[in-house]
């Protein structure tokens, strides 16, 4: 990890669900940026981490583990963050449930409960209690993960997508709820994201779908990520920030498209 612009130069930021995958991403090039980093995880060696390798890196962070779907873990959470850092500048809701494909006929109310909770129930928790202390300081950004599936839909996730709706609907009414007092709040929109070392043959497949020809790096995730916590989108509030390599742009894909990519140019 190396030095950026430093544009969240001591700014306090608490990432949910940073100890692997976009969340460590997001939290590591936030310590880059000079934000003091709050990483928040369920697993604590993996939150510990992360912290870990800022602080290493020059930067400042502290681990907070918490089930951020449970409001008195959320509220340890933000007063262990204030304890220490007295302010928070910066959320974002990166935590989620997310390998939970099962078919709707094979659906049961705990299936459903324990996704929306995960997904949904703890980004309101998180930007309650952040906001609470944001607005007293008429500044702050909120930064919500969705997926493509709010917008489009996965088979077998009726659940994650019914949540990932919810989060892109929450975001927009935290927007107009937020925006008297100076806090802003927008969704990052990921798409085919390599988070979990894929083998080279599954890169290669789901690349294939996506018209950059690839799937995404967790690095490309980062970057959005600080400019919407930044000043630099100090006018933008209540906008989806779609991360997908062109993903959701098009109507069929590569492979059934009219116009397929073998009648492409070759340049």
């Amino acid at each position: 990890m190396t030095k950026n612009r430093e544009r969240l130069r001591n700014k306090v930021a608490v990432v949910t669900g940073a100890g692997a995958g976009i969340g460590r991403a997001i939290a590591l090039r936030f310590g880059a940026e000079g934000a003091h980093v709050v990483v928040n995880d369920i697993n604590a060696a993996s939150a510990a981490d992360t912290a870990q390798a800022i602080v290493t890196a020059g930067g400042s962070a502290m681990a907070v583990t918490a089930d951020v779907a449970d409001k008195a873990q959320v509220d340890r959470l933000f007063d262990v963050t204030l304890e220490r850092f007295k302010t928070i500048d910066v959320l974002v809701n990166n935590a989620s449930l997310t390998d939970v494909a099962r078919h709707f006929l094979e659906a049961d109310e705990h299936w459903w409960d324990q996704i929306l909770a995960a997904n949904l129930k703890s980004a309101f928790l998180c930007a309650l209690r952040a906001a609470q202390v944001m607005v007293r300081r008429r500044q702050g950004a909120i930064i919500n993960m969705s997926s493509g599936g709010a917008s489009r839909a996965h088979r077998g996730n009726v659940a994650y997508d019914a949540a990932k709706g919810g989060v892109e609907a929450l975001t927009r009414a935290l927007a107009l709820d937020l925006g008297p007092y100076g806090v802003r709040v927008n969704a990052l929109v990921p798409g085919s994201i390599n988070s979990r070392d894929l083998d080279e043959a599954t890169l290669r497949e789901r690349g294939m779908a996506i018209p950059l020809g690839r799937i995404g790096d967790v690095d490309e995730m980062a970057g959005p990520a600080v400019f919407l916590a930044s000043d630099d989108a100090s006018y933008i509030t209540g906008q989806l920030l779609v991360v997908d390599g062109g993903l959701l742009a098009q109507q069929r894909s590569p492979q059934v498209d009219i116009f397929p990519l073998r009648l492409f140019p070759k340049l």
